[in-house]
């Protein structure tokens, strides 16, 4: 990873390349905090190696990186390489509806974006804990940006379309 870190360029590739092929999970928090130092074009490549991600244990990861305080800054790079992931994120719909509403515009429209792609299943209880999230923001007496509410009404708007399925509709979520 110190390879990765000094690197520039080609050499930087040829070293992205080499960690892409032998496992991914313990070395996206490092690879998360070269965003904040590397250049616009490692940038780039960083997010395109973690959009490419298909271990499933990633997305555990990638969860605990967005929720780190450290990383506030690439969030919303962060969330764009979740909604072109083809991993199912679904597990974590409360942590998403949390996100946005903590998060700006830009972070709660990621948001948005990766909850409509979830494929589920979709347990109860985190449907009621992402109610809870979109109950907490709307609660909330701080000003809210118009553009950020339409977007949290879209989210409370899709969450009651996924509550008011049926118990066939929702069991067919879980299969």
């Amino acid at each position: 990873m110190s390879e990765l870190a000094s690197s520039e360029g080609q050499k930087f590739s040829k070293n992205l390349q080499i960690l892409k092929n032998e496992g991914t999970v313990h070395i996206l928090r490092p690879l998360a905090a070269l965003l904040l130092t590397k250049g616009p074009e490692e940038q780039q490549e960083i997010i395109q190696f973690l959009s490419d991600l298909n271990e499933s244990a990633a997305a555990e990861e990638m969860i605990g990186i967005l929720r780190d305080e450290q990383f506030i800054g690439i969030r919303q790079p962060l969330l764009t390489t979740i909604w072109n992931s083809k991993l199912n994120y679904s597990y974590y719909l409360p942590e998403f509806v949390e996100i946005a509403a903590d998060g700006d515009f830009m972070e709660a429209l990621d948001c948005l974006t990766i909850m409509e792609n979830m494929e589920g299943p979709f347990e109860e209880r985190h449907i009621l804990e992402a109610q809870l999230h979109l109950k907490d923001y709307l609660e909330d007496t701080a000003p809210k940006e118009s553009q950020k509410a339409k977007i949290m009404s879209e989210i409370a708007l899709w969450l009651k379309d996924l509550s008011d399925l049926d118990d066939d509709d929702i069991s067919s979520f879980m299969e």
